[in-house]
């Protein structure tokens, strides 16, 4: 095996070619001008895509973030006018007497029994 590579390595190959055969030209092998225009046409589609989706993809993330903070906000006064409605009830509601059951929460006393 190590032979058998050793005489591949070593061999030169067998047609070397260092002109074009004859009948082709230069123009039937190189890609030339519309080669190089097509060519430049996908390298600047391709950089106009990306920017764009880079663009739209920050514009979705900035999106998400300000549709999060709405509802932090929203949460947040939620629970300002949630202690702020029972700080108005003196931390409980009328008619409904405190822990004591002396019916002080409400500002009128309950008579005892």
């Amino acid at each position: 095996m190590q032979s058998l590579l050793l005489r591949l390595a070593t061999t030169p190959s067998p047609l070397p070619t260092p002109t074009l055969r004859e009948g082709i030209s230069e123009d039937q092998v190189t890609p030339g001008l519309l080669g190089f225009i097509m060519t430049a046409f996908f390298v600047v589609a391709t950089a106009l895509l990306i920017v764009d989706m880079v663009r739209r993809i920050r514009r979705v993330r900035y999106r998400a973030q300000v549709e999060e903070e709405r509802l932090a906000a929203a949460a947040a006064a939620d629970v300002d006018a949630a202690d702020a409605q029972d700080g108005l009830d003196g931390g409980t509601h009328p008619g409904v007497g405190d822990s004591e059951g002396d019916g002080a929460g409400n500002g009128h006393p309950r008579p005892r029994r």
